[in-house]
């Protein structure tokens, strides 16, 4: 069985999900491959102005997640005008040199959402990657601006909307008799465990049934 997890590095809700994520991975590791992809968000699905950003934080952080601290919208520019490829690229970049685990991503967020650190700038995106993973800053940033990174970054954006969803976090469930599951926008861990728990008693029920009676006759 297979989990995959979309996501966009700046997304506040994505950084809600990752306790669980981590709780996922404890649960069924062993039993369950994950992986994460990125997921771009268009320019018009962040905020509109650093007060905006404020408010979003405020309603997710405060209102639905009770958190005890509040985001930091310090990452913010407006220049920008919404196009914020910058942290993805680095962390999709970073799979070049071995990190296809959580680490480096985590970083880039942390940076941006915890220290309002302004990691839609290159620079920065880099140095902070560079030092979460004690990597060369040069090779990174090669790898960073690279047209096969920027594919990659497409193609699994693409792959996204494929599934007919446009909310992250995202979670696509494979299993190996075909089912499927997708769920889009939710953080709570419960829905998920449940589904996983089902997929994985089906196909046990499939593999008790083909060890005792065999392929289907034709």
């Amino acid at each position: 069985m297979k989990i995959t997890y979309y996501l966009e590095v700046l997304s506040s809700w994505c950084t809600w999900v990752e306790p669980t994520w981590d709780a996922l991975k404890e649960r069924y590791g062993g039993r369950v491959e994950f992986e994460w992809k990125i997921a771009l968000m268009s320019p018009g699905d962040f905020p509109a102005s650093q007060a905006q950003c404020d408010w979003y934080y405020r309603r997710s952080g405060g209102t639905v997640m009770r958190s005890p601290f509040m985001l930091n919208s310090g990452w913010f520019e407006a220049e920008r005008k919404g196009v914020y490829n910058v942290p993805n690229l680095v962390a999709e970049a970073g799979r070049d040199f071995g990190f296809d685990g959580d680490e480096m991503r985590r970083a880039l967020a942390h940076a941006a959402v915890r220290e309002g650190r302004k990691v839609g700038d290159m620079a920065t995106a880099v140095a902070v990657a560079a030092k979460a993973g004690k990597l060369d800053p040069k090779k990174l940033r090669a790898k960073a601006e690279s047209a096969a990174v920027k594919a990659r970054i497409e193609a699994s954006t693409r792959e996204f909307f494929a599934h007919q969803i446009n909310q992250r976090p995202a979670f696509v469930l494979t299993d190996a008799i075909g089912d499927k599951a997708v769920f889009s926008g939710l953080v709570r861990l419960e829905p998920l465990a449940a589904t996983i728990d089902a997929m994985l008693a089906d196909t046990a029920a499939y593999a008790a049934h083909a060890a005792h009676h065999g392929k289907p006759p034709s």
